[in-house]
């Protein structure tokens, strides 16, 4: 197990290596060109130039890459061009990214549980009205898009309604950010969550009824073990393997996918920064959050692997 997580470790530095060069590459050859955004399309040549230079973007292709990786190993991932002009954006990002992991916890701590209970309880009602309206449910929650989800929540919560004699509402902020218990965190949390919820019900209900007619289930039950037993302790546990598998690439993608979330309710998290980077061509931000996402990923994949031994014992790494 040791030497297998070793392997994988060691291969971290080698997918990094080819994710930054592809990006880098990107960066540097892609449409735009971030010092003349910077500049303004008016500026001189002979500015641009000297702009150029001092960034050390004038040098060739080879040694600006060696540059930004040297100084990205010592956590320094270059310097805003254009929006936040000369700030560090190991800074930014440092100031920025408490916001979204408490976005996308508070978005866990609700959808997850409630996603392995929903599929239980489909997996015990299959074939029934429930099951099937549950079913229902999770595929409308799956087929909404965030950008059809996000103004319709919006107006019903964020407006007053005049029903008759009464006014009700607004019910919920939708703007803004004050902290992981403040009641702005209730919307962008429940729209990233929905998916995760969506998702995992789907999933817990298939391997909950693939695990419920073992053979082992039915011994459980006929010797006598209260039902909870059953199900938490050899069906739910048996059933956790395919859910693992898919928790780490859902929780990466949650990250990414804050982004989006935080740009339309103005959250100041790393989402609205990456945001405003592809907007203004901050290739320098796009890189080092290209990178953090591509370490969240492999890192989930390795404590994935990490965890099938303890969900099912049987499995061992050579």
């Amino acid at each position: 197990m040791l030497a297998y997580i070793v392997r994988r470790l060691l291969w971290l530095p080698v997918l990094l290596i080819l994710i930054s060069l592809i990006t880098f590459a990107l960066g540097i050859y892609g449409p735009g060109d971030p010092v003349q955004v910077m500049m303004g399309l008016h500026a001189r040549p002979d500015i641009i130039a000297q702009v150029r230079k001092e960034y050390g973007l004038d040098q060739p292709f080879p040694v600006q890459y060696w540059n930004y990786m040297t100084n990205a190993l010592r956590g320094n991932f270059g310097y805003s061009l254009v929006k936040y002009q000369g700030q560090r954006v190991s800074d930014l990002i440092a100031k920025r990214l408490p916001v979204t992991l408490q976005l996308n916890l508070v978005s866990v701590c609700w959808s997850l549980p409630l996603a392995i209970a929903l599929g239980i309880f489909a997996a015990l009602k299959r074939k029934s009205w429930l099951d099937v309206f549950l079913r229902g449910m999770v595929i409308l929650a799956v087929s909404i898009p965030v950008i059809g989800l996000q103004p319709v929540l919006t107006f019903l919560f964020s407006r007053k309604h005049e029903i008759g004699p009464m006014t009700l509402g607004p019910f919920l902020p939708v703007g803004g950010w004050g902290g992981i218990f403040s009641p702005q965190v209730i919307l962008p949390a429940f729209i990233l969550g929905l998916g995760v919820l969506a998702v995992f019900t789907r999933q817990t209900r298939a391997a909950m009824i693939d695990v419920l007619n073992a053979d082992y289930v039915r011994t459980a039950r006929a010797k006598g073990l209260k039902e909870w037993m059953v199900l938490v302790r050899h069906a739910l546990r048996n059933a956790l393997i395919p859910l693992v598998t898919l928790i780490g690439f859902v929780l990466a993608g949650m990250f990414a996918g804050s982004f989006i979330i935080e740009s339309f309710y103005g959250i100041p998290g790393v989402g609205q920064l990456a945001y405003d980077a592809l907007i203004s061509k901050e290739y320098y931000i796009i890189m080092a959050f290209t990178l953090m996402i591509a370490v969240v990923y492999v890192l989930m994949n390795l404590l994935i692997d990490i965890l099938y031994v303890f969900v099912d014992p049987r499995i061992r790494y050579k």
